[in-house]
């Protein structure tokens, strides 16, 4: 269950964007399912945590991409897209 420092990073963001009281950004299981798993996340959750990755990366998560499934399936996978999406970004 180690997280990377951007995974930790990414844990506690969610941790205050969803004030989750209860949880410290260290227990959060990089490969846990966000949605619907131990957290008990939800749709409006999804939502919430979309809105903090653009004001606290600088790009949009549309709520039509289809990879949105892989995107939000864990910690884990929601930190890679993030991280593919700067590299992206700074090479354009």
């Amino acid at each position: 269950m180690e997280q990377t420092a951007a995974q930790y990073q990414l844990a506690a963001y969610i941790v205050e964007a969803l004030n989750l009281e209860d949880v410290q950004a260290d227990q959060i299981d990089p490969d846990a399912p966000l949605l619907g798993g131990p957290l008990g996340l939800d749709s409006i959750d999804a939502l919430e945590i979309a809105l903090m990755v653009s004001r606290r990366y600088g790009f949009q998560l549309r709520s039509d991409d289809p990879q949105n499934r892989q995107i939000f399936s864990s910690l884990r996978g929601l930190s890679d897209y993030i991280e593919q999406q700067r590299s992206g970004s700074a090479q354009a």
